[in-house]
């Protein structure tokens, strides 16, 4: 496949809103067409099916937010809920982006928050100072196994609860269009490819995907795998993406 030229590709997430994002420095420079298109969204659940997870906020003292979607899910849920965030909630944020996403809703200087490295397992210290907190962990229906492996083995107070799902795109407007790379992100992303197309044959189509579980969901849907990441020589997608399409497109 490494001898067909690339000219299109379709990255299935929405387009980035920095102009500097190396989707466009790799367009540019190879003279490819990019697309962006989510063969996933969120949706959130009502604060009456969260209610029926046996869930009363009142009863938390710490939330733990693993994305921008959980900050914006958990203050929608408490919105609906008419519950008033108090002042002394602690808020535990996997990573400095999230901890910065938080200034949307609460006044930081005044706040109680404890920021994390970048992986879950990152906070372990963190939920170990604070070991006597009743732990609210709001997610998606699709939680990775590292959260809740991790805080049992901490063996603290804490609770999971559904407040928004990871849902298939309907991309049936996609039917009649070819391109000749799909990147991939998620396992989901790979079912809402065969969900909108049961009949897709891959052909001269190239697949890349990100992430272990991504490229396990892939090969299990019989699919060829022609460009990975991350690895050692290319961390990013967009790095993996350029280094194929240079090889591709050499001297065509």
């Amino acid at each position: 496949m490494a001898n067909l030229k690339v000219r299109t590709i379709l990255v299935s997430q929405p387009e980035p809103k920095v102009e500097n994002s190396p989707y466009f420095d790799l367009q540019q420079k190879h003279k490819v067409k990019i697309d962006f298109r989510s063969f996933i969204h969120v949706e959130g659940v009502s604060a009456k099916d969260v209610r029926a997870q046996k869930i009363d906020l009142n009863n938390f003292t710490a939330i733990i937010l693993t994305s921008r979607n959980a900050v914006d899910h958990f203050f929608r849920v408490a919105e609906e809920m008419r519950y008033k965030v108090p002042e002394d909630l602690r808020y535990f944020c996997q990573s400095e982006a999230i901890a910065f996403y938080l200034q949307k809703y609460v006044v930081y200087r005044k706040r109680k928050i404890y920021v994390g490295q970048k992986d879950f397992a990152d906070m372990s210290s963190l939920f170990k100072k604070y070991k006597d907190e009743k732990f609210l962990l709001p997610a998606s229906d699709q939680l990775n196994a590292d959260a809740p492996v991790t805080l049992n083995n901490l063996k603290i107070n804490w609770t999971q609860a559904v407040f928004y799902k990871t849902v298939m795109s309907d991309l049936s407007d996609l039917a009649d269009v070819y391109y000749d790379v799909l990147a991939f992100f998620s396992p989901t992303g790979i079912k809402s490819l065969f969900k909108n197309f049961p009949d897709f044959k891959q052909n001269d189509t190239r697949i890349a995907v990100f992430g272990s579980t991504t490229q396990k969901e892939a090969l299990e849907h019989g699919l060829r795998i022609d460009i990975l990441a991350p690895t050692p020589e290319t961390p990013s997608m967009t790095m993996a993406l350029e280094k194929y399409v240079a090889e591709a497109n050499k001297g065509k």
